[in-house]
């Protein structure tokens, strides 16, 4: 089952000639690609704004409202005439991004519409109207978590180790989910998870976002072969980018380096460090079993009372074993969040321990 959303979108337009013009208000159901994704039952259809409303709930997209910008554009918090606090994220690329951006719109729309768990950023709806494309989702008040890490977002919070395992598990459990293909019948590989597209909501609870790059994995199989590789540059599974071979575990070592992000503090690539200390995961790999050179590598930033070195140890383990080479070497997600609800039940007894 090939995931060619281009592909049936023209089979689309060739069955209507109507639709070739440019797209009308239409409901969420029309973008629904019966071709590729099996139907399942919906919890609710994502709404279908037009560009005024999109005006109204921005203030014309004042800068005052203005909470991002990325490589799709940026993004806006609205209010919608309902009350509800949304993002609205504006595409704005140049024009030989058009087509790539005018897919990854299509797939984000397709593919969120069928996902629903506590760990993905709901899809509250979308704006195709005219040139003009906004996707619509629901507000994380705490945006993402590699601002976090890197400009003190979380103030004193930002310093305890119980916080980043919590961060790890919603993650971790947010790919399970996908990986395990229960909503859609079929695995779906994230292709573009990392710190920035972790979103963290009023708790702190964090929740995947952005799947313009998202992949179907055929029906049947464990890997999908491409001479396309997509993603983003020190996230990227060196065995995807060798051999074109798209799997599960390609989620895993993306996941693999946040986990270091989150030990660390430190980007997954900093071209302001030298040349040999530009790559997390190749500064990181030959530390990581170390115990007393890791020590060194803790993010200062945290405080030194919310973990213990066991701990530490345990998660940088757990990540050097996401990033080896060989993809079949690396844990499952299932695996990965065992490790992890134990290791924030440890963190829970100490914090109990040390209230005493």
């Amino acid at each position: 089952m090939p995931f060619g959303f281009v592909s049936a979108w023209n089979k689309r337009r060739r069955r209507k000639p109507e639709d070739q013009s440019e797209w009308k208000k239409k409901p969420a159901g029309f973008w629904q690609q019966e071709d590729e994704i099996p139907s399942i039952e919906r919890r609710q259809g994502s709404s279908v704004f037009t560009l005024k409303e999109m005006e109204e709930a921005t203030s014309s997209f004042s800068e005052e409202n203005l909470v991002g910008k990325g490589g799709f554009g940026r993004v806006y918090r609205g209010t919608l005439r309902s009350g509800e606090v949304v993002a609205v994220k504006k595409m704005e690329l140049p024009p030989f991004k058009a087509a790539e951006g005018e897919r990854e719109f299509r797939v984000e729309v397709d593919i969120l519409s069928r996902l629903y768990h506590p760990n993905l950023v709901a899809l509250i709806g979308y704006c195709a109207d005219g040139k003009h494309r906004f996707l619509v989702y629901e507000f994380m008040h705490n945006g993402n978590l590699q601002d976090h890490l890197q400009n003190g977002g979380l103030s004193e919070r930002k310093r305890d180790w119980p916080l980043r395992l919590k961060v790890a598990l919603g993650a971790a459990r947010g790919l399970h989910y996908l990986h395990s293909g229960s909503a859609v019948g079929i695995p779906v590989v994230h292709r573009d998870f990392k710190s920035t597209n972790i979103l963290l909501n009023a708790n702190f609870e964090a929740k995947i976002s952005d799947f313009g790059l998202a992949k179907l994995m055929p029906e049947g199989q464990e890997m999908y072969v491409t001479t396309k590789v997509l993603g983003t540059f020190g996230y990227f599974d060196p065995e995807y980018t060798s051999t074109g071979k798209l799997t599960l575990q390609s989620d895993v070592y993306a996941f693999g380096v946040v986990l270091l992000e989150l030990l660390t503090g430190r980007r997954a690539v900093d071209l302001c460090q030298g040349p040999t200390h530009q790559n997390l995961v190749l500064q990181m790999k030959h530390l990581l079993d170390d115990q007393r050179k890791l020590r060194k590598l803790i993010d200062p930033d945290m405080n030194r009372s919310s973990y213990t070195m066991r701990s530490v140890v345990k998660l940088a383990k757990l990540a050097s074993r996401c990033v080896r080479l060989d993809s079949s070497k690396r844990p499952t997600m299932v695996e990965c969040i065992i490790e992890l609800q134990e290791l924030c039940l440890e963190s829970k007894a100490l914090a109990v321990n040390t209230n005493k």
